[in-house]
């Protein structure tokens, strides 16, 4: 999974147990793709507060995620979606095969 969008589903996953500055923060410049410069200037913070602040919430976060691992068993649980859904594609029962994707598209919705 690349840097930016294991942080986005940390995010998701914990963001909640941020605090709010750090969850704005972060949603800035994972979410809105922010500069430094773009986060800190209208916060009247510099570049390199805004850097530790991503730096020291990056950690939580995966240390939330080292003890709890849902990020991990979500991008698992979709992998088995997938793995359902292209399986079904081989089912000939018009009807049985639609109602496993429907049921799949719930479990996805669910996540």
């Amino acid at each position: 999974m690349a840097k930016e969008l294991k942080f986005v589903l940390m995010l998701d996953c914990y963001g909640e147990l941020l605090t709010e500055h750090q969850r704005n923060i972060m949603e800035l410049y994972y979410c809105e793709d922010l500069s430094l410069s773009e986060i800190g200037n209208p916060l009247g913070i510099t570049r390199q507060a805004v850097c530790t602040l991503i730096k020291r919430t990056e950690a939580i976060l995966l240390n939330y995620e080292a003890k709890l691992g849902f990020a991990r068993k979500i991008v698992r649980m979709k992998e088995c979606f997938a793995n359902i859904s292209a399986a079904a594609d081989s089912i000939t029962d018009d009807e049985l095969r639609d109602r496993i994707r429907s049921e799949i598209n719930k479990g996805i919705k669910i996540l």
